[in-house]
């Protein structure tokens, strides 16, 4: 059996220390803790709606570039590419193999669902108000998909994966972490800036 006990549940709650703050679960784990920062937020407004605290494609559009930028591109990144990666190249064993492919098809259905989002929303910004009836559906979508998925990762999966990594491996992780976050950086606002360029 490679790895230990799961996660402990006071490891998941927000504001807690997370114990393996030094290895790669440590960053991915408080990046969870920042989507649900934002999921909550959904929620809260599609089960309270108000006119201060709207939802409208200006709003939308916030979220749609959340979740495309910082949960997939850097969060959901970090994972398939770097972690699930180097993962691949192990002899694991069959149950981690198939939780690790479960994750990587939960990734690509919320990637999926962020993109009908998007053309939903701008469906609605163009003045199709019907297509807002699929811009709450898929924001419920997302907002009832992301809690089981973190709880599997962080309760399932991360602690016996971070057994299969040598220390020398780990710190390697982290600085690839690192890295990816400021190549995503650069790339988004130079993204921005082309787009202000276009509009003038």
């Amino acid at each position: 059996m490679v790895g230990g006990s799961h996660l402990a549940e006071t490891d998941l709650v927000p504001g807690k220390e997370y114990e393996m703050t030094t290895m790669p679960a440590g960053p991915l784990v408080r990046e969870h803790r920042l989507i649900e920062e934002l999921v909550a937020d959904v929620e809260a407004r599609l089960s309270s709606p108000s006119p201060r605290r709207p939802i409208d494609p200006a709003y939308v559009d916030v979220v749609v570039d959340f979740f495309a930028t910082f949960a997939d591109r850097c969060h959901h990144g970090k994972e398939e590419d770097i972690l699930f990666h180097d993962l691949a190249t192990k002899t694991m064993e069959p149950a981690h193999k198939k939780l690790m492919s479960e994750l990587i098809q939960e990734h690509e259905w919320a990637r999926n669902t962020v993109r009908r989002l998007r053309a939903a929303n701008v469906s609605v910004a163009v003045g199709n108000t019907e297509s807002m009836r699929d811009v709450q559906h898929l924001l419920r979508d997302l907002v009832a998909f992301y809690p089981g998925h973190i709880r599997k990762e962080e309760r399932e999966f991360f602690r016996d994966a971070m057994a299969y990594l040598s220390d020398e491996e780990k710190d390697a992780m982290i600085r690839r972490f690192t890295e990816l976050d400021a190549t995503l950086i650069h790339e988004k606002y130079r993204l921005v800036v082309q787009g202000i360029g276009a509009t003038t």
